[in-house]
């Protein structure tokens, strides 16, 4: 059903949108019961802190215990702990201890009631005779103690154990043969587990199994029938919580080594609240700038875009509240490149509106073909990033899969901010009364740039640039240096606990203390955290020290800032990487897949695989240039660097995208004296203005942030900043050239025949 329009409804719609608006700012702001508040959305480590679990290899396990078996279990215990959070992290601290830290957690015994006990965990059946001592010692049985249930007390033969099953999940199904709703759990077994179950379920029909765990029997199913596909359920009286409660213990117990729990603390966050607050603050800042500068380019339709903005924030707010997802600082990331690409979206509207206008069409009929024409590129630009947002996904863990939720909602949030929202505004505002073509402006006849002519300028100084990134991680190579300045979310460093004779705030501490101990050291990476038990100790963790090193910190932290001197101070232990090479591996792999598929998608997509080809070298000019300043400046690279990358991929590819879609339709309207050269170059410099104004609005956004950051967020905007601009200079200067080299220059030969 068409509404029509008229002024009175135009201003009943109008007041109506913005009452939304102010109703979705109160819930942000107040909330609605438990839900809703922007104070409730889960934080991670790094902005609000969360809770720290340090567990050690049991004694039993200790013979089997290498290198090899620690990680591995540091690997499933990780997994494990994404289902609080998918930015929780397991790192192997010393030679035989584990550390998971958990965000936005603050309740450490709810967190280790839910995570359980990571112990042994075995499929049996009861025994038919007495094993052996080398049977019991080889654990082809086991021998429960007595317990005060004493029907399970006795021997057990062991079939296969947890660490033979690849997932547990606890949920309420419908049966489908009675109908009846009933709470399993389901089991799916690796290779090798699936044949043990196999053969246990068949040479054991109608018996009874044991789920045994930590000396204790979890569940004694019934086997009804031989199951050999490596999937099986287990049905019963529990209810949901219990059939959740043996799906985790189910896989906590597939750990390689079983572990005893050591120690539990919550922790605050790293950056602390004054970093969080100037976040939030140049943010404020950052969108005021936007609004006041959309509204001076583009008058009446800036209202628009201004609002549509800001629903675009609302919402996102809520959808992260809604969706329980965790916020740091990569998924702010994703936020700002959505932030982008909302005031990209609103850019080529209105341009496309001035166009029209400029055409000669009526205000009505601008606006109408202006929405139009500029849907194509929008949508194109949104899909080639969602394309990377949902192989991140798949492919991704830990920060790169919360990056990637974080982006691909927002890609929808911004979709219809721009496309429906900000559509809605204008038609408000055009039967409002502002119907005249002065309130949006006449775009003006558009000088023609030679960029293919001049393409070995442009090409000549991305090739330095690249050369002079490279260069740089050779000659830190050449000097004995790691290529890149690798923080202990990479290669691992130390934990030291320290405690002082204050209670010092976060912020305090990355103020007076960490700006020393860095100075010392010689390095940024440090990172500190408070136990919030205990107000004055301190766990801090930095790079490898040497002895002389070590005595140097140590005097230092007890001469300028009172820390206690003591035998229980000062206690450090080797801590691997966080970010580890299962998690580099995947980013990789998902990046590589997600370039793949954008580039398939652009050659259907415009019917022209040179168009994917020009898109995807420029994205990966964009990419070598932002890892050769990591090298230059000697960023720190940790975690936020992976979002980075991500980050300038899809605001790269969106760029470019932009510029392509003009040639698509340029080179549709060709008159045969017309050269392709001619059409690029039109094309390009019809979306300069585009070009300048995004990049611009993202810049300036990014560089309140970096300006008013904390150095831990300055190293994460720097390098944000410099993908802004590789990315707009590609769009502009190299991808039409790179197009035309590659395909364009055929159409001007055959014109020429």
């Amino acid at each position: 059903m068409k509404i029509k329009m008229d002024k009175k409804r135009g201003i009943i719609f109008f007041v109506l949108s913005l009452a939304v608006m102010v109703f979705a700012g109160y819930v942000i702001m107040f909330g609605i019961g438990d839900r809703g508040k922007a104070e409730y959305i889960t934080q991670g480590l790094d902005l609000k802190g969360g809770v720290s679990i340090t567990y050690q290899v049991a004694k039993e396990d200790r013979a089997k215990l290498d290198s090899s078996s620690l990680e591995a279990t540091r690997g499933k215990l990780e997994k494990r702990v994404h289902n609080f959070s998918t930015e929780a992290t397991a790192y192997k601290q010393g030679d035989d201890r584990i550390t998971v830290d958990i965000p936005g957690a603050y309740d450490a015994q709810k967190v280790l009631d839910e995570l359980g006990k990571p112990g042994s965990l075995y499929f049996c059946t009861k025994a038919d005779s007495t094993p052996t001592e080398e049977q019991l010692k080889n654990k082809e049985y086991i021998q429960l103690k007595k317990t005060t249930n004493s029907q399970f007390d006795g021997y057990y033969k062991v079939w296969l154990t947890g660490e033979h099953v690849s997932d547990a999940v606890g949920q309420a199904e419908t049966d489908s043969k009675t109908g009846k709703h009933q709470n399993v759990v389901n089991l799916k077994f690796d290779s090798e587990g699936t044949k043990a179950f196999g053969d246990m379920t068949s040479q054991n029909v109608n018996k009874t199994s044991y789920i045994i765990y930590d000396n204790e029997v979890l569940s004694y199913p019934t086997i009804n029938q031989a199951i050999t596909g490596g999937q099986a359920q287990i049905t019963g009286g529990f209810d949901l919580k219990e059939a959740e409660t043996l799906a985790s213990n189910i896989k906590i117990g597939a750990l390689d080594l079983s572990l005893e729990e050591l120690s539990h603390n919550v922790q605050s966050a790293t950056l602390g609240r004054d970093a969080l607050s100037k976040s939030i603050q140049a943010g404020i800042i950052g969108f005021i700038i936007i609004a006041i500068f959309m509204l001076l380019v583009y008058r009446i339709p800036g209202i628009a875009a201004a609002l549509a903005l800001f629903s675009y924030l609302e919402l996102m707010l809520l959808a992260l509240n809604g969706f329980d997802l965790t916020l740091t600082l990569p998924g702010i990331a994703g936020i700002i490149l959505n932030i982008g690409m909302a005031v990209d979206a609103n850019v080529i509207i209105y341009a496309r509106i001035r166009e029209e206008i400029a055409a000669g069409k009526t205000v009505k009929s601008a606006i109408k073909i202006g929405f139009d024409k500029a849907t194509s590129a929008i949508v194109d630009g949104n899909i080639t990033t969602l394309i990377a947002a949902l192989v991140l996904l798949w492919r991704g863990s830990g920060t790169v899969k919360g990056f990637a939720m974080t982006l691909a909602i927002g890609i929808f949030i911004q979709l219809f901010s721009s496309l429906v929202i900000s559509r809605g505004l204008v038609w408000m505002l055009y039967y409002m009364g502002f119907q005249k073509p002065g309130f949006y402006g006449k775009e003006q006849t558009k000088k023609i740039f030679k960029f293919v002519e001049k393409k070995v300028i442009w090409f000549t100084i991305s090739i330095v640039v690249i050369v002079v990134g490279i260069g740089s991680i050779i000659f830190n190579v050449a000097k004995g240096n790691d290529a890149f300045n690798y923080s202990i979310e990479f290669k691992g460093g130390t934990s030291i606990s320290v405690q002082f004779d204050k209670a010092y705030s976060i912020d305090e501490f990355n103020d007076e203390i960490k700006p020393v101990i860095e100075k010392m050291l010689n390095t940024t990476d440090v990172l500190g955290q408070k136990d919030t038990s205990n107000d004055k100790l301190y766990t801090i963790k930095t790079r490898n020290m040497s002895e002389k090193e070590m005595k140097e910190f140590k005097s230092t932290l007890i001469d300028k800032f009172k820390a206690t001197d003591n035998k229980e101070n000062f206690n450090d232990n080797k801590i691997s990487d966080t970010i580890s090479s299962e998690m580099r591996t995947d980013a990789v792999i998902a990046t590589i897949i997600a370039i793949i598929c954008m580039l398939i998608y652009i050659w259907i997509r415009f019917k022209n695989i040179h168009f994917a080809l020009a898109a995807v070298l420029a994205l990966v000019h964009d990419v070598i240039i932002v890892v050769g300043a990591y090298s230059l400046t000697r960023l720190t690279v940790g975690t936020t660097f992976i979002a980075v990358m991500l980050t300038i991929i899809g605001y790269s590819i969106n760029a470019t995208i932009v510029i392509f879609d003009r040639i698509r339709e340029n080179k549709a309207l060709m008159k045969r004296e017309d050269t392709m050269i001619g059409v690029v170059d039109s094309s390009i410099s019809q979306t300069l203005t585009r070009s300048i104004y995004t990049s611009l609005t993202t810049f300036i956004s990014v560089f309140v942030i970096f300006i008013m950051g904390v150095s831990s967020i300055r190293e994460f905007t720097l390098p944000l900043m410099v993908g802004i601009v590789a990315g707009a200079f590609s769009s502009v200067f190299i991808t039409g050239s790179l197009w035309y080299i590659l395909k364009g220059k055929k159409y001007d030969l055959k014109k020429n025949k």
